[in-house]
């Protein structure tokens, strides 16, 4: 793949569904697992995998995202086929933004033409999983095929939030249905349809061709998985999907594993997959260093617990703890910790997602929060643990999950007469 394959990635969504995370930044660039962000995956993934031109289209709320990309994922300029650009929308095309997946891609065909590959890598940046896309492109290689859809075996009634697609014998995709109401099960297993990740290769020329057309096409949204996919399997192209069960990672313990991938477009669906990274085995491996996700360097020393002048011991219980927090003489558990955050003396943290820069104050209990960075948690306040009452003062989601937003300043407790 190396040199052959440019990658694109599509960083432009509003995320609005993940607000109010989502209210000052994009959707990958939201923090995730106490010291990424979430584009850090599917970046990591490209990189490990040998494909090392990158370009990260932007869009809606993208100062965040490119601040990190310029600060983790800066090559230099010693080898210029290496590179991790993040590109604006720039109405390269017309007197609007990008108009949809494939809109994106067609507004910067100018990039692709200067690399001049042979395989253009176009994937999602806000997924968590970890995939080998060596092995993808081996396998749409040896099909010859136009294009290559990664597919993962979802339970049917998920099916309905993907595109799902239908294949015969040899995975040769014969047939696509966009977020169907009545998704098409998989032969043989009716229990579960085969969804799209988003993630696509194609041939140079197909997709030049394809785009070309789409954008001249009224009555077009210019979605990839909408518009030009079906298109493209109408004309007869060869496209194939390639089944995310056969993702092997290097260095993986656990090949059952390697098939691991989460759509985090919820707050519910977010809080869900960090509380996957408690287990024993996570399912997700953070620690194989033969397959790093990497994530923005910083300074911060080691993590720290101490005893508090009252002889109680700082604590942390199947948790996972990020550089420069101190947790003095109080109790965390079933939970995932950022960096810098300070958890005061007898305070409770359970089942919670803190960000950067939190702090729990003394005497304080948390429970099945999301605190986002820069928070104040005030002494003796208690969240989660009576929906009115949180409901009153935060975000709360249908499942129950506390939000607290960004900066949000969060007024003492009012004690009860």
């Amino acid at each position: 793949m190396r040199n052959k394959t440019l990658a694109f990635v599509l960083a432009g969504g509003k995320g609005t569904r993940l607000e109010p995370l989502t209210a000052d930044r994009a959707k990958p660039a939201v923090p995730f697992g106490g010291k990424y962000r979430i584009i850090d995956f599917v970046l990591s993934n490209l990189l490990n995998s040998g494909v090392y031109g990158i370009y990260v289209l932007t869009q809606f709320k993208s100062q965040s995202l490119m601040e990190h990309i310029q600060a983790t994922w800066n090559f230099g300029s010693i080898i210029p086929s290496h590179f991790i650009t993040p590109v604006p929308a720039q109405q390269r095309t017309g007197d609007h933004w990008y108009r949809g997946t494939a809109d994106a891609i067609w507004q910067n065909l100018n990039l692709i033409k200067d690399r001049d590959p042979e395989t253009i890598a176009i994937f999602g940046g806000d997924h968590i999983f970890k995939m080998n896309v060596e092995d993808m492109s081996a396998f749409h290689l040896e099909a010859k095929a136009d294009v290559t859809i990664a597919a993962i075996p979802v339970p049917i009634a998920e099916a309905t939030q993907f595109g799902v697609i239908q294949v015969d014998e040899n995975w040769r995709i014969t047939g696509f249905q966009e977020k169907p109401k009545d998704p098409t099960p998989i032969p043989g297993r009716p229990d579960l349809a085969l969804a799209s990740m988003g993630n696509y290769l194609f041939n140079r020329v197909v997709l030049g061709d394809a785009l070309a057309a789409d954008a001249k096409d009224p009555a077009s949204t210019h979605d990839f998985g909408k518009d030009v996919l079906p298109t493209l399997l109408a004309a007869g192209k060869r496209m194939f999907a390639f089944d995310y069960n056969r993702n092997c990672i290097p260095g993986s313990t656990n090949h059952a594993n390697d098939g691991y991938w989460r759509d985090v477009g919820t707050l519910d669906a977010y809080y869900e997959a960090s509380m996957d990274l408690r287990a024993i085995m996570p399912q997700l491996d953070l620690y194989n260093q033969q397959w790093p996700i990497r994530s923005e360097p910083n300074n911060l020393p080691a993590a720290k617990f101490v005893h508090n002048s009252e002889g109680r011991v700082g604590q942390a219980i199947q948790s996972i703890i990020c550089e420069g927090t101190i947790i003095s003489g109080s109790t965390v558990v079933d939970s995932i910790v950022g960096r810098a955050c300070r958890i005061n003396s007898f305070a409770e943290v359970h089942a919670c997602v803190l960000l950067d820069d939190v702090e729990i104050g003394r005497g304080a209990r948390v429970r099945n929060c999301i605190i986002d960075k820069h928070v104040r948690i005030p002494p003796n306040d208690v969240i989660g643990y009576n929906r009115d009452d949180d409901a009153k003062r935060f975000h709360v989601t249908e499942s129950g999950i506390v939000v607290i937003a960004k900066h949000q300043a969060v007024a003492p407790p009012v004690a009860r007469v």
